[in-house]
């Protein structure tokens, strides 16, 4: 029966060959839209849980109540590990480690930035890396030692032997290689290929060494005995700050390091969510395609019911059971399927490349995950029967009497089920169509809100090696200017784009008792506000250069609307136990969030031991690509052992909306799908209303009706489809849409633009699409229709 039963499904493929490949290319475009987007929800999923232990390993959070409401933050003070350690019940190891950052490590003539991470000997026990060479009970104890990743040392030693081998750490520390460990897998938070001492970053960066419980520098991590006590040392933790610093009002907290990727984001000091929105969002992005897809189906094979109608009638008469014809329908449905499926997954193969280079991740199918193929056969069979089960039952409850007599089957119920799956389709799509709108209104609305600064031609240099010593610096500084490569020159003691350093000991005549303020702050060299382009709205800029100076600060905007200062210009202000002056204010410029308030900031002049960055302003008069040669020319004249390392501010800029974009850009793709599967959809109610009306289409063109008039009759049903679809769309859509701009301080307000939008391309795409079929009714011959009556 079996075999019986695959022979009928391939002859009725092969008979309808275009009706076939319409079927088949809407499941396995819904199949492969559908994969992609599990693909990348189980990539992201998938964070931070390589490790044997990761489901015992926490972050430690710090929540700082400061100007008005609580800042979260995975900061802490180098003396965090070791209390934890110590003192919290149920922990097995905490770690102390930096975040990872570029430096120079070089072998012989080979120079090459490389991501590193400074850490104790803890955060090896917590991190099971696979050691490929080395031993891991002596890793990390000398200070001058270092462990690199097995990409990173091929890099630099080749097919040679590299352990105790010695390696140049920024051309200053002498370094000898005690291990390679296996690539840090890309679905991890910390990604490094360099691992060091800790002891070597406080060597290096002796300001470290005294333990400060103010000064949050470094990343804390724990790892407990068991979860069970869990409770007893998140309930430990939350007054450490108190318990070793009078007055410090900051708590703790730990947070799983398997959520920390996509729970990030912290409201009132607790985890609200984070990029599992965005996964929440393409999970049901995904369904609905694969549902539209099943719905098309449905439509497509029932389409063709009066086709299949005697078919049925023959078998039944000749003692066929209703359960053996659903049986073969089903199967039908499943090889078709099978077949989507076969083409879904050469679509996959060939779509992932392009969709990794333009989201920047790596997903790729792991051929020997067991899971992936059970989910892949679960999700062809599933989609299957899904999609088969309407037409299997409707299409085997045909009256055998009544379909070989001819007479008409009764569709009236079929008729009202494919209105609503279509009008499901559309509502989808509608909600498609205008959440895609409003995202792309609020990516452009806040890319081009005005920041405070002009970001175009901008360059950043970050300051390594000699470069960073006072007579360098201004030499280089005299070389662009007298270059013409530049039109403005000037230092900043962090990237520009770039959050961190901030800090709540700020005191000021008439601050209330026990308020927290937090304050972000920025050392700034001459010319700073001429180079980025901002203005002065009050005072003089300070000069890092002159000694009078030193004791001088300049406040932005938001910080003198926080303090309150009626007169800020000479303001006395008590910042890190120094009394200063205030001598400028600065119109509020974005270094953190574009989507968030400007904070508070205060700028001081700029020491030569904290300059990060030149930042330089392009002559406007001079080609960008000869500028930039010239600069980087005049930095390897200063500097040849380290690479130059620079970049375009607004390059930097652009990373704040990685996010947004991802989600638009996933939005446009796959919405785009799932509009064009709920066209073939419509396509498929035109054919079964265009097959249930020829006669009455004939008789109306004998009787004298045009084209024009036909075409109207049958598109006028379809466009109150789509009409009853936008209207249910739009409430739905609006939730939805406002729901998501609520996160953002600086939003857009929701106006009927995006539903103008929708309604015109559904209306528009329903006509076309049903015109396709209902031109090619409208010029039939009559009599092909009406010849046996």
């Amino acid at each position: 029966m079996f075999k019986l039963n695959l022979k009928i499904a391939l002859r009725n493929l092969w008979k309808n060959k275009g009706f076939s490949l319409i079927n088949i290319g809407g499941l396995a475009i819904g199949l492969a839209s559908c994969m992609i987007l599990l693909l990348y929800v189980a990539y992201e999923w998938s964070f931070d849980k390589d490790f044997a232990n990761s489901d015992k390993t926490y972050v430690v959070y710090q929540n700082a109540p400061a100007n008005g409401k609580i800042f979260s933050w995975a900061w802490t003070p180098n003396a965090m590990a070791e209390e934890v350690a110590a003192k919290i019940p149920g922990v097995k190891y905490a770690s102390h480690t930096t975040y990872p950052s570029t430096k120079l490590i070089s072998v012989g003539e080979k120079r090459i930035n490389s991501r590193v991470n400074f850490a104790d000997r803890s955060f090896i026990k917590i991190f099971d890396y696979k050691f490929i060479k080395g031993n891991p009970e002596e890793a990390l104890k000398n200070v001058n030692s270092i462990i690199l990743t097995e990409s990173f040392a091929k890099k630099l030693f080749g097919n040679e032997e590299p352990i105790n081998k010695t390696v140049k750490l920024d051309n200053q520390d002498v370094l000898k290689v005690e291990a390679i460990i296996e690539d840090i897998p890309a679905n991890n938070s910390m990604i490094f290929e360099c691992l060091m001492p800790w002891s070597l970053f406080i060597q290096r960066e002796p300001w470290a060494k005294d333990k400060n419980w103010g000064n949050n520098m470094c990343l804390t991590v724990a790892q407990l005995e068991d979860n069970q006590f869990f409770n007893a040392a998140n309930a430990s933790i939350k007054n450490i700050y108190k318990r070793n610093q009078q007055g410090n009002t900051a708590e703790a907290l730990l947070h799983p390091y398997t959520k920390w990727h996509l729970y990030d984001d912290f409201q009132n000091g607790k985890s609200v969510g984070g990029k599992i929105e965005q996964l929440k969002i393409f999970l049901l992005l995904a369904f609905c395609i694969l549902l539209i897809a099943c719905v098309n189906f449905m439509n497509l094979s029932t389409a063709r019911s009066e086709r299949r109608a005697k078919e049925v009638g023959i078998r039944k008469a000749i003692g066929s059971t209703r359960k053996s014809l659903v049986g073969q329908f089903l199967l039908e449905s499943v090889f078709v399927t099978i077949i989507s499926g076969v083409m879904a997954f050469i679509l996959v193969e060939v779509s992932l490349p392009y969709f990794n280079n333009l989201l920047n991740i790596e997903l790729q199918i792991d051929y020997k995950s067991l899971t992936f193929w059970t989910t892949l056969l679960g999700l062809m069979v599933f989609t299957g029967f899904m999609a088969g089960s309407y037409p299997a039952l409707y299409l085997s409850s045909f009256e055998p009497i009544k379909v070989l007599k001819g007479l008409k089957i009764k569709t009236d119920s079929s008729v009202s089920i494919r209105k609503v799956l279509v009008v499901v389709q559309f509502v989808f799509a509608a909600c498609l169509i205008v959440c895609t709108s409003v995202i792309y209104q609020q990516l452009n609305y806040v890319k081009n809100k005005p920041i405070g600064y002009d970001k175009s031609n901008l360059v950043q240099i970050a300051v390594r090696g000699k470069v960073g010593e006072k007579s360098k610096l201004e030499l280089l500084k005299t070389q662009l200017l007298k270059s013409g490569a530049a039109s403005n020159v000037t230092t900043f003691s962090k990237d520009i784009t770039e959050s961190g350093n901030n800090t709540t000991d700020v005191h000021w005549e008439g601050k209330t008792e026990g308020e927290s303020i937090l304050f972000n702050n920025r050392g700034v060299g001459d010319d700073f506000i001429k180079t980025i382009g901002t203005d002065l709205v009050a005072g003089r800029e300070i000069s890092s250069t002159s000694k009078s100076d030193s004791n001088n600060i300049m406040l932005n905007e938001a910080a003198v609307k926080m303090m309150g200062l009626k007169n800020p210009i000479g303001a006395k202000i008590r910042y890190w136990g120094t009394e200063k002056t205030n001598v400028a204010v600065v119109k509020d410029f974005v270094v953190e969030s574009a989507y968030q308030k400007v904070a508070p900031m205060i700028f001081y002049p700029s020491y030569m031991d904290d300059v990060q960055v030149i930042i330089v302003r392009l002559n406007a008069n001079q080609n960008i690509s000869t500028s930039i040669s010239k600069i980087d020319e005049l930095v390897k004249q200063i500097e040849p052992e380290y690479p130059v390392n620079r970049k375009f501010v607004d390059e930097g800029f652009e990373i704040k909306f990685q996010n947004e974009k991802l989600l638009g850009t996933l939005s446009n793709w796959f919405g785009g799908f799932a509009i064009f599967i709920s066209c073939l959809g419509l396509l498929g109610l035109a054919l079964f209303m265009a097959e249930q009306r020829k006669k009455e289409i004939s008789i109306r063109k004998v009787l004298g009706a045009n084209t024009a008039s036909i075409l109207t009759l049958l598109n006028k049903d379809f466009i109150k489809l789509v009409a009853i679809a936008n209207l249910i769309a739009f409430p739905l859509a609006y939730i939805i849409i406002n729901k998501w701009l609520s996160a953002f301080e600086y939003r857009i307000s929701i106006s009927v633009l995006p539903f103008l939008i929708a309604i015109s391309l559904s209306v528009i795409i329903a006509i076309l699409t049903v015109s396709i079929q209902s031109i090619k009714v409208a010029k039939a011959n009559p009599v092909d229709a009406l010849k046996y009556e």
